[in-house]
């Protein structure tokens, strides 16, 4: 039997054990799995540092790189969010709907887990403890498979959390990690129906499209991120500096930087020179259309392809707009629905902005940046669906659940 199968048949053997749990019990071991990583930062580190040094071997992208980078103020971080999880609500057993029928019958709609979740993902460490988090908090066993750069790193942290697993009342089997780093591994994966209840890709535009087109699992999409801001002629000169360098600098290796900045025309004329300057102080590589290279003469030419590309890097996309319209066409054609932003102090354009623009996320006046579960108050994610069906945006405990009918008779037959 392969890796894959058997890892997934043992977690659905804890799935259904993880089923009876209370809140309490499952808390418990999430404080304990909180704990467990913090006391032993130190060996987490060397394994990460292990895939690091591989990575530099390999050419690995420094921005790639700072995905997969663990220190130990991330590591902390990580074991917080694991507590946010346990302070937020449990989901489930929420009672949605209460329906009393002239028959007698009582049916009550309730929230249930989804099962066993596959969470097939990329060089991101704390993607491995986030999904676990919001799986055991939700009653469903996970089942993950990170990619190779991060294997050392993924290794030592399940195995520091089997182990303080083994003094809760989740049995480890509930956290699997699959250690095959060949793709063939991933496709055993989609195919897995009647062990794997959903399958979540989070990562690169690639990996979501082998997902997407080859699982006969059921999946819930989580997209790239294509995301904008667009600098209306009204918008504030500071407030839009602050957003855009934010959007595009503060962290520009994850899915909601922005990765093209529009700009009105009149916005332009009197503030992009200095905002390029800006850019380039943080070493943000401007590729332009022909009216901003006009203004700033060192940008490189954009092309369609450019307005299409994810970079999750130094490199910045920048295109002069007439009016509101375009920027709205221009987002609509190369968005990937992901989060969208608009500057301006003119009410009226940002409501059409919100109104009109079809995404997960779209801000008025902040950075894209904070599409996150974390900042939405969600504590950990499991990822931003892009999708419309189940879920949308961050996804926190309730996208991780499904929901039950219960009925309650006393001897009624249908005629």
């Amino acid at each position: 039997m392969s890796e894959v199968r058997q890892k997934a048949q043992l977690a659905g053997v804890a799935c259904a054990i993880l089923g009876g749990l209370t809140t309490a019990q499952k808390n418990e071991a999430l404080l304990a799995a909180a704990q467990a990583l913090e006391d032993h930062q130190e060996a987490i580190i060397t394994s990460n540092q292990e895939d690091l040094a591989r990575g530099h071997s390999n050419g690995t992208s420094e921005s790639l790189l700072d995905r997969l980078a663990l220190n130990e103020q991330r590591i902390l971080g990580i074991a917080e969010g694991l507590r946010q999880i346990v302070a937020l609500p449990d989901p489930i057993g929420e009672v949605l709907e209460t329906i009393e029928r002239p028959n007698g019958l009582n049916i009550v709609k309730r929230r249930v887990p989804l099962g066993v979740v596959g969470m097939i993902y990329e060089a991101r460490p704390n993607v491995t403890v986030d999904a676990l988090g919001l799986c055991l908090k939700t009653g469903n066993a996970v089942v993950l498979r990170g990619g190779s750069a991060a294997i050392e790193s993924n290794r030592k942290i399940v195995e520091i959390i089997h182990n303080a697993l083994d003094s809760t009342s989740i049995p480890r089997d509930a956290v699997q990690l699959i250690e095959d780093s060949n793709r063939s591994s991933v496709n055993e994966m989609l195919k897995l129906n009647g062990l794997l209840d959903v399958v979540i890709p989070r990562g690169g535009s690639s990996l979501i499209q082998n997902v997407v087109n080859n699982a006969t699992v059921p999946v819930i999409e989580t997209g790239a991120g294509i995301c904008h801001t667009y600098l209306d002629a009204s918008a504030d000169a500071k407030m839009a500096t602050d957003i855009a360098l934010n959007a595009k600098v503060q962290r520009p290796s994850v899915c909601n930087a922005m990765e093209t900045l529009l700009v009105h025309q009149d916005f332009a004329a009197a503030h992009l020179s200095a905002l390029a300057e800006r850019f380039k102080e943080a070493h943000v590589e401007l590729r332009g259309c022909e009216r901003t290279r006009k203004l700033v003469d060192w940008a490189v030419l954009a092309t369609d392809e450019d307005y299409a590309t994810e970079y999750n890097d130094y490199i910045l996309n920048v295109k002069i707009v007439d009016d509101l319209d375009e920027a709205l066409a221009h987002i609509a054609r190369f968005s990937t629905k992901h989060s969208e932003c608009i500057v301006t102090e003119e009410l009226h354009n940002a409501e059409r902005f919100l109104q009109e623009v079809d995404a997960a996320a779209v801000y008025h006046n902040a950075s894209t940046r904070f599409t996150d579960g974390f900042e939405f108050g969600f504590g950990a994610e499991i990822g931003i669906s892009t999708q419309k069906l189940h879920a949308r945006g961050p996804m926190g405990l309730p996208a991780l659940t499904s929901t039950k009918y219960i009925i309650h008779g006393s001897g009624q037959i249908r005629g």
